[in-house]
């Protein structure tokens, strides 16, 4: 198992943007599949994005439209870029890269 390190989170105010990185420095990046997910309290993780190979994305509904899932391969680099935050996208969102997970970053949105 390879410890991704993510960065990003933060607290910023319904409608705002923030954008989650997630390296992985450890691995062939260009290789995998990158997914993100996220947990509130109280509730169970949740996938929220993919990025397949090609470069198909996949998101849940809540989230279509607002955030959008990227990678820059030379910096083995995985993002989320999170538009129009709601209060309920409050969570710690993790990245998953070739099964290695992330530590997580705290997402909150509140006014």
């Amino acid at each position: 198992q390879v410890q991704l390190v993510e960065s990003g989170g933060g607290l910023v105010q319904p409608g705002g943007s923030l954008r989650l990185s997630c390296a992985a420095p450890g691995i062939f990046f260009s290789a995998y599949v990158i997914s993100w997910f996220r947990q509130a309290p109280g509730k169970e993780r949740e996938f929220v994005a993919r990025l397949l190979i090609g470069g198909a994305t996949n998101y849940v509904d809540s989230v279509k439209g607002r955030f959008t899932i990227s990678r820059d391969n030379a910096k083995k680099t995985a993002y989320l870029q999170m538009n129009s935050l709601k209060v309920e996208d409050t969570a710690v969102y993790r990245c998953n890269i070739g099964g290695n997970w992330g530590q997580g970053t705290q997402v909150t949105v509140s006014s």
